[in-house]
């Protein structure tokens, strides 16, 4: 079992940058595949960024691909999403999970096993 905590979420201006913490613990955080995804209001949950088990590879929706980077600090049992350049479309509620997916699935919310609670991000002037 895995439990899984995000932080760092805010009210930021356009332009703006912010990073989204994603605490693991109570499992083998290394073995995991640890993904962030969204939701806006009255919108379907989204794919935004994922990360494989040995941080080698990366993959981003095409929305965000350029300004969000994902990374993860095993020591730390950690997984980070650095948003740069915010804009008002970004405004979501967003969630971290944990799963083992094969990458063609990467962006599946059914390959997650595990979810944090999620972290609002507003982004407005």
């Amino acid at each position: 079992q895995v439990q899984l905590q995000e932080s760092g979420g805010g009210l930021e201006q356009p332009g703006a940058s912010l990073r989204l913490s994603c605490s693991a613990s109570g499992g083998e955080f290394r073995t995991y595949t640890m993904t962030w995804f969204r939701q806006a209001p009255g919108k379907e949950r989204e794919f935004v960024a994922a990360i494989r088990s040995t941080g080698g590879t990366t993959i981003y929706a095409e929305a965000v691909k350029g300004r969000f980077t994902i990374s993860r600090d095993s020591a730390k049992n950690t997984v980070y999403l650095q948003m740069n350049s915010l804009k008002p479309e970004d405004t979501a509620e967003y969630y971290c999970a944990a799963g083992k997916p094969i990458l063609s699935a990467i962006r599946m919310e059914s390959m997650y096993y595990y979810w944090g609670q999620g972290t609002q991000v507003t982004v407005s002037s």
